[in-house]
Parts: C-alpha cells; sequence; structure tokens
C-alpha cells in the first residue's frame, strides 16, 4: 500500500544565502577590485549566492571634501572597471553581486549600484535617490540625486532590493523596494566618524535604523560598510564596519565588528519568512489612500 508521505512528498521550501563583506580599500583600483573578488570567492565558498560588497569600493571613500580630480573615477555603468570585472566571476561562481559604482552618464555623474545576475549579466542600474551633504560626506559636489526611481531585481536566487548608504535613513526607501516585492533588502555603505563632533558615534543608529526595516517589512536585512582609516584629506576619516545580516525579526543573526575583514553568510527560508509577512498584516492593512505614488510601484 502507497502511504500518503509517498504519493505527496513534501514540497522544497525556498530558500537564500546571502552575504556581507567588509573590507579596507585603498587608492589602487586594481587592488581594490582584486581584494573583492577575493572576498566574493570566499563568500561563495561558504554557500553565498548574493554577495554585497560595500559602497563605492573602486577606491577611498573621496567625498569627505570637494575636489575635482575624483571626477575622472566615474565612468558609463555598463564599461566601469568594477561591473566587467566581476561580471565573469559572477557567472563561474553562479552568484549575484550588487557592484557599486561611480558612474559618469554624458555630463552627470551619480553613485549607482549595477545589478549583476548570476550568469554574469548586467541586469540594469539603480541611482542613490538620497544625497547626504555635510562635514565628512559631501556628495552633492559629485552626484545628482538619482533618477531611476527605487527598483527590485528578479535575479536567479531571488528577488533582491538594493538601496545605498544615506538611502537606508528613509523608511521609505524600504517600503518602496517591499511593494515591488522585495525578499532580501541590501544597503552597501560608507560611513564612519564624524569630523564635525568626534564625540558623535553612528554604528548602533546606523544598524539599528535598518534592523527598524527587518522589523516593520519583515524581511532580512544585510549590511555591509568598509573599515580603516583613510586620508584623502587633512582630517582623515575612519570607518567603522560593523556590517551586519539582519533577520525578518530585525535580530542580528551575523555581525562583524569595527575592524574585522571578511564574508558574514547566513541562509534563510524564503517561504517561511513569507508566511510570517503574511500574517503579520503590515500589507493588508497599509491606507493606500495616504500614501500616493509609494503605493504604484515601478516595475523592475
Amino acid at each position: 500500500m502507497t502511504s500518503l508521505a509517498t504519493r505527496h512528498p513534501p514540497l522544497a521550501t525556498r530558500s537564500i544565502s546571502v552575504a556581507a563583506l567588509q573590507t579596507s580599500y585603498g587608492e589602487d583600483l586594481q587592488a581594490n577590485i582584486d581584494k573583492t573578488i577575493d572576498l566574493v570567492r570566499q563568500a561563495a565558498a561558504k554557500g553565498a549566492q548574493v554577495i554585497l560588497p560595500s559602497e563605492l569600493f573602486q577606491g577611498p571613500y573621496f567625498c569627505v571634501s570637494q575636489e575635482e580630480r575624483w571626477f575622472a573615477g566615474a565612468h558609463p555603468w555598463r564599461e566601469h572597471p568594477c561591473v566587467t570585472a566581476l561580471q565573469p566571476v559572477a557567472a563561474a561562481l553562479g552568484v549575484v553581486i550588487p557592484v557599486s559604482i561611480f558612474e559618469r552618464e554624458g555630463p552627470h555623474y551619480f553613485n549607482s549600484m549595477v545589478m549583476l545576475d548570476a550568469d554574469g549579466s548586467a541586469l540594469g542600474v539603480y541611482r542613490k535617490s538620497h544625497i547626504p551633504d555635510g562635514p565628512g560626506y559631501q556628495e552633492k559636489y559629485y552626484f545628482r540625486p538619482g533618477d531611476t526611481g527605487f527598483k527590485v531585481w528578479n535575479t536567479r536566487h531571488g528577488r533582491i532590493g538594493v538601496g545605498i548608504c544615506w538611502d537606508q535613513w528613509y523608511p521609505e526607501t524600504a517600503r518602496a523596494m517591499m511593494l515591488q516585492g522585495a525578499e532580501v533588502l541590501m544597503y552597501p555603505t560608507a560611513i564612519g566618524s564624524e569630523p564635525h563632533d568626534k564625540a558623535l558615534d553612528t554604528a548602533e543608529p546606523w544598524r539599528r535604523a535598518m534592523q527598524g526595516h527587518a522589523v516593520s517589512n519583515v524581511v532580512p536585512v544585510v549590511g555591509a560598510n568598509r573599515i580603516g582609516r583613510e586620508q584623502v584629506n587633512e582630517a582623515g576619516q575612519v570607518f567603522y564596519g560593523s556590517s551586519f545580516i539582519a533577520d525578518h525579526r530585525g535580530d542580528l543573526v551575523e555581525s562583524f565588528g569595527r575592524g574585522e575583514e571578511g564574508a558574514l553568510v547566513h541562509t534563510f527560508d524564503l517561504d517561511f519568512i513569507d508566511r510570517h509577512r503574511a500574517a503579520w498584516g503590515f500589507f493588508r492593512d497599509r491606507r493606500t489612500d495616504l500614501y500616493g505614488s509609494l503605493v504604484s510601484p515601478r516595475p523592475a
């Protein structure tokens, strides 16, 4: 007699393994690319399927001051050296890599992210929507506000939403990506000391803001930051790392301290999280009449 278990085998659950990379970077573009590739390989060896490097890993975080020489490091997104170098790596390893770049489009400059799918194809570009402008983070001198709208990428391994650094302080960014069906949210970042106030340490608020996005959207969140002291200007800047992976409850399931280098990797059961999100009712109960264009997400 055939058992019910034999006739109706349990369905396989959907899962995703994500990684956050944390390291220091210098002024040698090729050395930075090579370092990132090595960390991508380390993450893939641990089973990671979607691997997040930190923001603008092509070089030091140059936005600490306003110097026109840095504009020479911008490239069209399809031709950017970081993109073209990581495409064959993504294809060889079968992994998805959101690649943060300094983009030039004609006379316009953007802080952008190119999504590489697991076959190495470039799915498109997201341009950072929120641009900071303050001591140590003078990005408005270099970057226009993004014109792509928030995006979610339908990759081989799952639907990935990516904001860039300053975007992470805005709950609207996370919710807009969730309304497009994101299953994981990622934030490549470059953040550290505050030149105007040596007593100000934003590491924990930086984490807590994104942990809040995880809780209120019932979604895993990945934050990747750089480490080390960079002497781009006289004052210099120290980046505090603290990269992490948070689960759908906002709990830190993987985290680095301020000086560690390497790859954090964690696996999530997407089917369980999807059911749990439905049970919370955050998306069922939202007042669509109050949110305007946020409830009409742009297609991926």
